[in-house]
């Protein structure tokens, strides 16, 4: 039995209530009156539970460094260990016996003594338990999801906390031998090693695999790094893959100078050719398909389910990049895709202050891109993930502003005469507009389009707006504003960025969370400026 030693500490019978420092006789009738536990804690005299203290309050209170100094696992079983004895009386079939074991086990926690015993955990793991079976299946709306899926049930931190809190551990640890053998062997559920998981980051993971309906999702440290890590962990040496033209940068550097030292061939089609897309399987032993949906910065969509479809009849996966779209817009799975993978970085965090990436599907697949990843140590940080899980909360409502006012926006732009050409496929002007009303519910924040004009006045433009930030990334709550041509291709010669359709005079415009008329204001007096 662990053994941690801290000052004398009151009982805890009601973990929500505050400590009273006033000195006042203790009152067990409040509790009667409608408390948590009501009625239970009366049967022990204010002297036996409070000592010398005089503290009224029936709550644990630990000097401020304890809390700091105890492991998890010991912290969350002294926070708990009162309210433990008192709900197991209070369900005894003998309940007046109950009480009374209860109330005199409470009283010896607490008897001139500087120790707190750590209970041992019968039954289920206190380092990780398991997820109820329960899930969140009775919440039928997104909006409820992003709030409550991964937290409300099946937490796996036992806590009274809403929030669910962030646990700073590099590793964790085992009582007995036994324990660590029953984990290697997989009959326990636990952790082991931070790289290998955490309690703050699964509930992340929990929530995001509701809105997307997948069976298993895994957090990492950027976009990007979710990206490499399922390219590495899907595509055998010596493969064939298949993507689009229009993608975020990186990632196409990273398939087309990286995977080929792997010997990986790579094909590369126009998003809306299916007959590309049809030679290239019956030509190749096509591993994967893998590009995004809207596309960056062009926001071209494919149509999932046909590629799907296309692609699992010659046994090729579907990895859908939907990080423009989020998993409010659109649901890749149940279009028959077999991965989704997003920078969370972007409109799940929501908030420009955190980086991270994750991918989403079925636990077989998820598996072994989690199992890659755990040796290449692209980790999140527990305190990265908390953020993401208060960004969450609010992501319907976002996603509905940031909606809103792109597609409102977009209109006026593509009517606006210093305006050349808008790309947004809510637009119908847009090449995929039919397949973006079948497959999305919303058509993102996001809107690229091509001023009238060169460099120079483009960059004109730029500098004339007053409320978006110049800068790369796009989904926070501020409005981004950039033009491609120098924030991601300025290394590139102006030849060789038209070969990838980056123009001069083109702006991709993230839109935030601001008000719709001050956006609207804005942009119509920046473009008067040119």
């Amino acid at each position: 039995m662990a053994v941690s030693s801290c000052p004398r500490v009151s009982a805890a019978f009601e973990c929500r209530s505050e400590p009273d420092f006033s000195g006042g006789p203790h009152r067990p009738e409040a509790f009667a009156s409608g408390g948590r536990f009501s009625g239970k804690a009366s049967s022990v005299p204010s002297h036996r539970i409070f000592g010398a203290s005089a503290l009224s309050s029936l709550i644990f209170r630990f000097p401020p460094n304890f809390v700091r100094q105890l492991s998890t696992k010991a912290r969350r079983n002294c926070s708990n260990i009162g309210v433990a004895q008192v709900v197991a009386a209070s369900w005894s079939a003998d309940s007046a016996a109950a009480a009374a074991s209860a109330s005199a086990a409470a009283a010896a926690s607490v008897e001139a003594s500087v120790e707190v015993s750590v209970v041992e955990s019968s039954g289920s793991d206190v380092q990780y338990e398991d997820l109820a079976d329960e899930k969140a299946s009775f919440l039928g709306f997104d909006g409820t999801l992003t709030i409550h899926a991964g937290e409300r049930l099946g937490r796996g931190i036992v806590t009274d906390g809403i929030t669910t809190p962030v646990v700073n551990t590099s590793a964790y640890f085992f009582k007995k031998t036994a324990e660590l053998i029953d984990f290697k062997e997989k009959r326990r559920a636990s952790f082991e090693y931070g790289r290998y998981g955490n309690p703050t980051t699964v509930v992340l993971e929990e929530k995001i695999s509701a809105l997307e309906g997948a069976e298993s999702t895994v957090i990492m440290a950027s976009g990007m790094c979710a990206s490499t890590v399922m390219l590495l962990a899907l595509v055998p040496p010596g493969g064939h893959m298949v993507t689009t033209t229009d993608c975020y940068r990186r990632t196409r550097i990273f398939i087309e100078t990286f995977l080929p030292k792997l010997g990986v061939e790579v094909t590369v089609i126009d998003p809306a050719d299916m007959e590309a897309l049809k030679s290239a399987l019956d030509k190749n032993n096509v591993t994967l398909f893998f590009t995004e949906s809207p596309t960056n910065p062009f926001l071209r969509c494919v149509d999932i389910e046909l590629v799907s479809e296309l692609c699992h009849r010659k046994g090729a996966l579907v990895c859908i990049d939907s990080t423009f779209a989020t998993p409010l817009n659109q649901k890749t799975l149940s279009l028959g895709a077999d991965l989704v993978l997003h920078s969370a970085t972007k409109y799940i965090a929501g908030h420009n202050d955190v980086i991270a990436g994750c991918i989403s599907g079925s636990e077989k697949l998820v598996s072994t891109i989690r199992n890659l990843h755990h040796v290449l140590g692209g980790v999140l940080n527990p305190n990265a993930a908390y953020l993401i899980i208060r960004g969450m909360k609010t992501l319907h409502l976002r996603v509905q502003q940031q909606n809103s006012t792109a597609l409102r926006m977009a209109e006026i732009l593509e009517a606006h005469p210093k305006v050349k050409c808008v790309y947004y496929p809510g637009l119908p002007s847009h090449p995929e507009h039919h397949i973006a009303k079948r497959q999305m519910t919303g058509f993102g924040g996001v809107v690229s389009f091509e001023v009238d004009g060169d460099l120079t006045t483009t960059i004109k433009f730029v500098d004339a707006l007053k409320i978006p930030y110049i800068a790369p990334s796009f989904g926070g709550c501020e409005s981004i504003v950039d033009q491609p041509a120098i924030m991601s291709y300025w290394d590139l010669n102006q030849l060789e960025r038209a070969k990838y359709g980056i123009q001069d005079n083109l702006v991709r415009f993230s839109f935030g969370v601001e008000d719709f008329e001050d956006l609207k204001a804005d942009i119509l007096q920046a473009l008067e400026s040119i």
